[in-house]
C-alpha cells in the first residue's frame, strides 16, 4: 500500500454516509487496482458499477485498504466511498444484489454496510494479512491452481525458510524489499512470517504486517525462496534487510501466487486514534532512539 496524506475518498458533507464495501476479485484480468487512465482496474470497474446501479453522472471514488498490483488477487479486501444520505436510504436494501448484477464475475462486492463513525479504509487498519502460494512438486502446478500458485523448480527446505522468517520480524527498514517512490516512508512492522506446506504439497507463505510498501511480499517471498533451495544460507534475507539497499540476487516472485487475504481493523472506538497514527510518517527504530 502507498503512504501518503491524500484521502481521495474523504470529504465532510453532513448529508453524506461513510459505505464500507468488502470485495474479492481475480487479479488475472486486471492492472491492479488503482485507475490507470484507460487501462482496466478494479477501482474503476467497482466504481462504473456504483455510478451505474446508483443512476448518478459520476461514481462515487473508492479509497482501499491496500493497493494491490496487476495480476494479485484480493479475498478479503475493504473499501470505503461516501454517498448522499438519501441516496444512500434510497439503494442500501438493494444495493448488494444490484451489484451483483452490474459487476464482470471476476470482482465480488460481498458485504455494504453504513462504517462506524471516523472509519477510513485505509488509514484506520491495524493490518494486512497475504498468503503466497508456491509449489515445488516436480511435475509443476495442478491446472486447477494455475492462476493462483507459483511453481518453483527446486526442492525447498521449510525449515532453512522459516528460520530466514523468524529474523525478518519486528520494524525495520525494509527499503531492500521495496521499490521506492518519492516522499514515501520503507519502515514498516513485519508481524508475522510463517510458511506451511499443505496435503497437496501446496507451500502457504502468510505474511502480516501493519502495512506494505510496493513489492516488499513479493521480494521477501524471493528471499526465503533463495534460502528454501539452497542458494543462500537462512541469515542471508536478514542481512539484505540490514545493508538497506536492493540486492540483486532478490528476485520479485510473480504476481499470481499473491492474494490478499485480510484487513484488521481495531473496535469502533479507537478507530480515531488509529486514523492519527496511520497518518503520522515513521522513522526507523534507531533514529528515534537517537532523538530522544
Amino acid at each position: 500500500m502507498a503512504e501518503g496524506t491524500e484521502d481521495a475518498g474523504e470529504y465532510t458533507g453532513e448529508d453524506t454516509v461513510r459505505v464500507r464495501l468488502d470485495l474479492s476479485y481475480d487479479g488475472a484480468g486486471f492492472h491492479g487496482w488503482a485507475r490507470q487512465g484507460e487501462r482496466r482496474t478494479v477501482q474503476w470497474e467497482v466504481e462504473e458499477a456504483l455510478r451505474i446501479v446508483l443512476r448518478v453522472a459520476r461514481g462515487p471514488e473508492l479509497t482501499v485498504a491496500g493497493r494491490t498490483d496487476a495480476g494479485v488477487h484480493a479475498r478479503g479486501q475493504v473499501a470505503h466511498a461516501d454517498l448522499p444520505a438519501p441516496l444512500w436510504a434510497e439503494h442500501r436494501e438493494k444495493l448488494l444484489k444490484r451489484l451483483a448484477g452490474r459487476l464482470p464475475k471476476d470482482v465480488r462486492v460481498w458485504a455494504v454496510s453504513e462504517a462506524p463513525a471516523g472509519f477510513n479504509a485505509r488509514f484506520s487498519a491495524l493490518w494486512r494479512r497475504y498468503a503466497y502460494r508456491v509449489t515445488d512438486h516436480p511435475g509443476g502446478v495442478d491446472p486447477l491452481l494455475r492462476g493462483h500458485v507459483l511453481w518453483h523448480d527446486w526442492p525447498l527446505d521449510l525449515d532453512a525458510m522459516s528460520e530466514a522468517a523468524r529474523l525478518l520480524l519486528g520494524e525495520h527498514d525494509f527499503a531492500a524489499y521495496c521499490k521506492r517512490r518519492e516522499g514515501a516512508t520503507t519502515i514498516r512492522t513485519l508481524q508475522h512470517l510463517s510458511l506451511e506446506r499443505g496435503a497437496d504439497g501446496v507451500i502457504t507463505a502468510t505474511v502480516r504486517a501493519d502495512a506494505f510498501c510496493h513489492n516488499m511480499v513479493r521480494s521477501l517471498i524471493g528471499a526465503l525462496l533463495f534460502v528454501g533451495d539452497g542458494h543462500r544460507p537462512p541469515d542471508w534475507p536478514r542481512q539484505v534487510l540490514a545493508a538497506g539497499v536492493r540486492d540483486s540476487a532478490v528476485h520479485v516472485v510473480r504476481p499470481h501466487g499473491l492474494t490478499l487475504e485480510e484487513v484488521g481493523y481495531p473496535p469502533d472506538e479507537l478507530i480515531a486514534a488509529r486514523n492519527r497514527e496511520s497518518r503520522q510518517r515513521r522513522t526507523a527504530p534507531g533514529v528515534a532512539a537517537a532523538r530522544g
